[in-house]
């Protein structure tokens, strides 16, 4: 049960980090919309959270999807296509959720529903993918084994100073 506990909390850990990024990239949108108004950035009023909430679903698909099809690798053995696939795939898996939704009688599109899904499923996949391949990259940085201000050296480092 412990090990279930650790897989939720670090997938939704992870979806909270890409909700994090999506909020301060909405920001941004939001401040050059403020700044020279253009018909770009004026199609969403509230940028950050249109990026955010994605992230978050995106975040927790990506975990599900890794924790799938990346079971028994370590980080050092996933290459960056092979994550940026995943997160890919994680992407295209939140584009389903709009049809979900109205499969259950959640929501009732506008639009034709096909046309909604395949217009999501583009960005979201590019977005996951580029998130992914930025998670792998970030993690790699941080698996040196470089020692850290603090911690405590190995048994059998030599010992230095008095």
């Amino acid at each position: 049960m412990h090990a279930w506990l650790r897989r939720l909390r670090g997938a939704l850990g992870l979806g909270v980090t890409w909700a994090a990024v999506g909020f301060a990239a909405g920001m941004g949108i939001e401040v050059i919309h403020n700044l020279w108004p253009n018909p770009i950035t004026g199609e969403v009023d509230i940028w950050p959270m249109a990026l955010a909430l994605p992230g978050l679903f995106g975040g927790v698909a990506f975990s599900l999807v890794l924790g799938v099809l990346g079971r028994h690798r370590r980080f050092d053995e996933l290459s960056l296509p092979r994550m940026a696939a995943f997160g890919a795939l994680g992407g295209a898996l939140v584009a389903l959720i709009p049809a979900a939704m109205v499969g259950v009688g959640l929501a009732t599109p506008d639009v034709s529903l096909w046309r909604l899904t395949l217009g999501l499923m583009g960005p979201f996949a590019l977005g996951g993918g580029t998130a992914a391949a930025a998670t792998l990259a970030i993690a790699r940085m941080a698996d040196d084994d470089t020692p850290r201000i603090g911690s405590t050296p190995p048994e059998d480092a030599p010992r230095t100073g008095s």
